[in-house]
């Protein structure tokens, strides 16, 4: 069986429910070079879909992290967990 790499973000410390805004942040996107995170709105409980306030950053492309762990060195709430999957320690081990 193939374990899958985790990346794990913490909204209650970067986000909507947090003390970091990520539209103002950006620090993880900014390091990630292969585009692995996306900030994006999130629509619940929200009353007007048009006009998202509230905001948070999700890994979406696991298959493309390099395992680099700098999106965790940078970020100031410490906020991103990376768990590496087995491509990623074959990748490490080589």
């Amino acid at each position: 069986m193939v374990k899958k790499t985790k990346i794990t973000f913490d909204h209650s410390k970067c986000g909507f429910a947090g003390t970091t805004d990520p539209r103002e942040c950006r620090e993880c996107l900014r390091v990630c070079d292969p585009a692995v995170l996306l900030l994006h709105p999130t629509l619940e409980d929200h009353p007007d879909p048009h006009n998202p306030e509230k905001w948070i950053v999700d890994a979406i492309w696991l298959s493309k992290c390099t395992g680099c762990m700098r999106c965790v060195e940078i970020c100031p709430e410490n906020a991103i967990e990376v768990v590496p999957g087995d491509s990623l320690a074959y990748i490490r081990s080589t």
